[in-house]
């Protein structure tokens, strides 16, 4: 791995671990740069999602007590661990059937700079939208959110398939208007990354095992590590202040970034 691939690799990490968790589409953010830096990793994407499994990883790390409470306890029926990781388990399921049907057509036809743009301003509009309009919060724990409730939230996450969306955007958003309050919306938007980032990564590896070989493996190793490094920041910092600033300082960026991207691409 030379020099320049080593340097792509942690400006990729890092954008990952900062964007990942925040309502901003890391999708979105890494294909701009990959645009940008003409970034070259793996093919089929592997090298973008193999470095969100570094993200996981440090959710994983931060809520370690949480998991291992839900790990001892959810095989108690009708206890809170239980409801919690039935409630996971439901919101993962539609993402979990798109993905299967729907990953390659997504990533052959809508990875693209235009697609990520408007992906992007009609997010930050939507997120403006809804915190405005949101019912008042009524949930606020993840095992009081129910099965309807947790489903919902599930196929939002589905729509997060189209890049530019953002997961943790799609996610937080429609536990928004199911009312949970936010910084629950924001917990349970973690957590259920873990299921889904994994199942994906897994997916992704495993589609393109017949191109992937071990000139591969340093690259994503550096962007892994990045990632889990910046990604345990962004996290802790997020669950410490979004009760207070909300989600619209994020919506209006996604906005500026969005049309700054279609200007871009309209006088290029």
């Amino acid at each position: 791995m030379d020099l320049a691939t080593f340097l792509s690799a942690v400006l990729m990490g890092v954008v990952e671990g900062v964007t990942e968790f925040l309502p901003i589409s890391s999708t979105g953010h890494l294909i701009l740069l990959g645009e940008a830096i003409g970034f070259q990793g793996p093919p089929g994407k592997a090298f973008e999602i193999s470095i969100q499994l570094g993200a996981v990883l440090a959710v994983v790390w931060l809520f370690r007590q949480t998991l291992i409470e839900i790990a001892t306890g959810m095989w108690k029926v009708g206890s809170r661990d239980f409801y919690y990781a039935l409630n996971i388990a439901l919101a993962f399921l539609p993402a979990m059937v798109m993905g299967a049907l729907l990953y390659s057509t997504i990533t052959q036809l809508l990875y693209t700079p235009f697609v990520v743009a408007l992906a992007l301003i009609l997010g930050g509009v939507a997120i403006i939208a809804i915190e405005k309009l949101r019912p008042a919060p009524s949930i606020h724990s993840v095992p009081e959110m129910g099965p309807l409730a947790a489903l919902l939230v599930g196929f939002g996450q589905a729509l997060a398939m189209i890049p530019g969306t953002s997961r943790s955007g799609a996610t937080i958003i429609s536990a928004l208007l199911v009312g949970v309050d936010r910084k629950v919306a924001a917990e349970f938007s973690f957590m259920l990354a873990i299921p889904t980032m994994l199942a994906a990564t897994v997916f992704s590896l495993y589609k393109n095992r017949d191109v992937l070989d071990w000139s591969s493996v340093g690259q994503i190793a550096v962007g892994f590590v990045v990632t889990f490094a910046v990604a345990l920041v962004v996290v802790r910092w997020l669950m410490a202040v979004i009760g207070r600033i909300g989600f619209v300082p994020f919506a209006w960026y996604r906005i500026v970034l969005g049309t700054a991207i279609l200007l871009w691409l309209a006088l290029s």
